[in-house]
């Protein structure tokens, strides 16, 4: 049954990086600095492919750098 948890978990990536990719959407800052979060947000999507536990650490840690305002500087 290790399967279905990791389909649990495949879901649960899913819906988190939709959520992930709505907040920097809906971020007010400058165009640069949102580029730089949805490249991040496109690397952990692509990471899940091959190592989906790694990815849901990512994806936590990316967003609990944007619950506290922590962004990535402007990209030049």
């Amino acid at each position: 049954m290790e399967h279905d948890g990791q389909l649990e978990l495949y879901a649960a990536v899913a819906v988190r990086l939709k959520e992930a990719h709505a907040k920097v959407r809906a971020l007010q800052v400058p165009e640069g600095v949102r580029m730089a979060l949805t490249r991040k947000l496109l690397v952990i999507t692509a990471a899940a492919k091959h190592d989906l536990p790694g990815a849901a650490r990512r994806l936590e840690r990316f967003t609990a750098d944007l619950d506290e305002g922590r962004f990535p500087d402007e990209e030049a």
